[in-house]
C-alpha cells in the first residue's frame, strides 16, 4: 500500500489547524450557552406545507424534447390536448421533438390564500435532452386527496448549459432536464384550517429531548402562568389562559428564548472524512497512542537479453520490486483524565497530529473501549 508523504503532510497540517481552532473556540466559549428562539426549534401543529403534484406538457423546445416513438404517453397527451382545442390528430403521424412530458411539483405553504403565487418545479419524464426555453402549459396540481389546489403555467428556467456535436460529443453543466418556474403556480383552493376555534396549540420539537421540552414549558409559563405543559419529549401543549387570544399568545411565545439541550453525539462521515462532536461529549480516563505504518512498493522493470550470437532466448522485461516498510515512531501516549471535555479531546488528538481518517479510527476504538460517553453515528 503506497502513501504520498507530501499529501499526508498537507492533510495533517490542515486538520491540525482545524483542531486548534475548535479547541480555542471551545475554551473561549466556556460554560456560555447560545439560546434559541422557540420558533426556531419547534413546529406548530397544523402549520405546515402540503405537497402538490401534476402531469403536464412542455412545448417550444428546440428539438430537445421527447421522441414520440419512445414516449407514447407524450404522444397521447399531445393528441388529447389538441382534441380539446378542436384539432383532430388521431390518424396523423406526429414526429415533433419540441414537446416533452413532465411532472410538476410544488409546495403549498400554510395559510396560502387563493390567488397567491408559489414556485413550481418541472422534471422531464421521457427521453427529452433539455427543457431550456420551453413553456409549461396549464397543469392542475393535485394534493394527496386528489383535489386540485393550484394551477401552474409558465416558461421553464433550468439554469444549466448543454451542448452536443455531430460526432456525438457533448458538454453539460447542471441538469437541463429539470427546471423551475418562479411564481408559476397560482393557488386556486385554500387548505381548510380553522385556527380561530382552536382551544390549544401543540408545539413539536424538531429534536425531541426531555430537558428542552421542560425548558420550553418553563419559559412559556414564566410569561403566561399555567398555560404550558410538557406532555413528552416531543410535545409541549399550550392553552390560552382566561381571555387570552391564541394568535397574540403564539406571536409572543415564538420569540421567547430557551437553551436547547442535546445528547452527547459524535457524527462521522467516512466518505468525506468529516467529524462533528457535540459539546456534551465526555471521556473516561483513557490513554491514546497512534502511529502510522507506511508500506512502499517500487517497481523498476529491467530488460533481460540473450547472449550475443545466441540462437536461443528472447529479449524480455523482468520486473524488479523494492519493498520498504516505514513505521512512524517517537509519539508518546496522550492521557485524558476522567470527565474530559470536548476541548480536552481536541487538544489531545491535536497533540498526536492525526489525520481525519486516523481520528475516525481513534474515536471508534475509544468507544469500543467504553471510554467515550457519547453515541457515534456513522453516515
Amino acid at each position: 500500500m503506497a502513501c504520498s508523504s507530501q499529501g499526508a503532510g498537507i492533510m495533517r497540517s490542515i486538520f491540525a489547524r482545524l483542531l486548534a481552532f475548535l479547541a480555542a473556540f471551545a475554551l473561549a466559549a466556556g460554560p456560555v450557552h447560545a439560546k434559541s428562539r422557540i420558533k426556531d426549534i419547534v413546529e406548530f401543529e397544523g402549520v405546515r406545507e402540503n405537497m402538490l403534484v401534476g402531469y403536464g406538457i412542455v412545448v417550444g423546445l428546440n428539438g430537445t424534447g421527447d421522441a414520440l416513438r419512445n414516449a407514447p404517453f407524450t404522444k397521447q397527451s399531445l393528441e388529447a390536448m389538441l382534441e380539446r382545442l378542436g384539432v383532430n390528430t388521431r390518424d396523423a403521424t406526429l414526429n415533433t421533438k419540441n414537446v416533452a412530458a413532465v411532472m410538476v411539483t410544488a409546495r403549498l405553504p400554510a395559510f396560502a390564500a387563493a390567488g397567491s403565487k408559489i414556485d413550481a418545479s418541472v422534471s422531464a419524464m421521457g427521453d427529452a435532452k433539455s427543457l431550456l426555453g420551453g413553456t409549461l402549459l396549464v397543469t392542475p396540481l393535485m394534493g394527496a386527496d386528489g383535489q386540485a389546489y393550484a394551477v401552474a403555467q409558465g416558461t421553464v428556467q433550468t439554469g444549466s448549459v448543454s451542448a452536443s456535436g455531430a460526432s456525438g460529443s457533448s458538454v453539460s453543466k447542471g441538469v437541463p432536464t429539470a427546471g423551475r418556474i418562479a411564481g408559476g403556480a397560482v393557488v386556486e383552493k385554500e387548505v381548510a384550517f380553522d385556527f380561530s376555534s382552536m382551544q390549544q396549540m401543540r408545539l413539536t420539537l424538531r429534536n425531541p429531548d426531555f430537558t428542552t421540552a421542560r425548558r420550553i414549558a418553563e419559559a412559556v409559563n414564566g410569561r403566561f402562568p399555567g398555560s404550558a405543559v410538557a406532555e413528552n419529549p416531543t410535545i409541549v401543549a399550550l392553552r390560552p389562559a382566561g381571555d387570552q387570544d391564541l394568535m397574540s399568545m403564539l406571536a409572543q411565545v415564538e420569540n421567547l428564548s430557551v437553551d436547547p439541550d442535546a445528547p452527547a453525539k459524535v457524527v462521522i462521515d467516512e466518505v468525506a472524512g468529516v467529524i462533528v462532536m457535540g459539546e456534551n461529549v465526555r471521556l473516561s480516563t483513557v490513554a491514546i497512542q497512534q502511529g502510522n505504518l507506511t508500506i512502499t512498493v517500487r517497481e523498476s522493470p529491467a530488460v533481460s537479453q540473450p547472449q550475443p550470437f545466441s540462437r536461443s532466448g528472447q529479449t524480455a522485461v523482468v520486473p524488479q520490486s523494492d519493498v520498504s516498510v516505514d513505521e512512524e515512531k517517537g509519539r508518546q501516549f496522550v492521557t485524558l483524565s476522567s470527565g474530559a471535555s470536548l476541548s480536552s479531546l481536541v487538544q489531545g488528538l491535536n497533540a498526536l497530529g492525526v489525520t481525519p481518517r486516523d481520528m475516525i479510527s481513534i474515536l471508534q476504538t475509544i468507544k469500543a473501549a467504553g471510554a467515550l460517553q457519547a453515541d457515534i453515528e456513522v453516515m
